[in-house]
């Protein structure tokens, strides 16, 4: 559709923080956002943009931006003439299905503190999208399947001969009783059955 068009589509990522006042172009832009939200004001009605969803803004349409925090948007600035002459919401259809990308990030710093925030950057989701895919994908909730990493990963060490108090470092709990009181609690075991 764009292939006849004067003059092709240009993206950009664009940087979001702070408040934009309300303009307007000649041409149409796609928000697509890749990192944060954005909140936007599109001719008197409230939008969202965030990964996973996005907007069309036609062209004239008055729009203004607000980034309570830095936010990173795809902006594809689309000639009048291709018709995108209404405002729509859409979403894509990224889905949690592959979590390989979190466990490689989880499993190389187990030691780390790891926010929610923090783990749903490492899967491109806004924070409250990622922990509704989580936990529909995998039952856990962030800090859930977070706490059954380390855990996992603590049995291992301690099988294969390291201390308690090696294993709670390498895995991020702060003492060797913190480690022996989570596996219990969740596991229902104890050190020594684990060795």
């Amino acid at each position: 559709m764009f292939d006849t068009l004067p003059h092709p589509p240009h993206a950009t990522l664009r940087r979001y923080r702070g408040e934009y006042m309300a303009h307007s172009h000649a041409f149409a832009q796609v928000l697509c956002a890749a990192d944060g939200q954005l909140q936007l004001e599109v001719d008197g009605r409230s939008f969202v943009v965030e990964p996973g969803r996005g907007l069309v803004v036609p062209p004239g349409a008055a729009h203004a931006y607000l980034a309570d925090r830095a936010a990173a948007v795809w902006v594809i600035d689309v000639p009048a003439a291709a018709g995108l002459d209404r405002v729509r919401p859409f979403a894509s259809r990224a889905q949690l299905d592959d979590l390989d990308a979190l466990d490689t990030a989880l499993d190389a710093s187990l030691h780390e503190t790891w926010s929610v925030d923090r783990m749903a950057a490492a899967c491109h989701f806004s924070t409250p999208r990622f922990h509704a895919r989580l936990l529909e994908r995998t039952g856990f909730t962030p800090q859930a399947y977070l706490r059954h990493r380390r855990l996992d990963r603590a049995a291992r060490l301690l099988a294969a001969g390291l201390t308690l108090d090696a294993a709670a470092l390498q895995v991020g709990y702060r003492s060797a009783s913190a480690l022996a009181f989570a596996l219990r609690r969740e596991r229902g075991v104890g050190v020594r059955h684990l060795r």
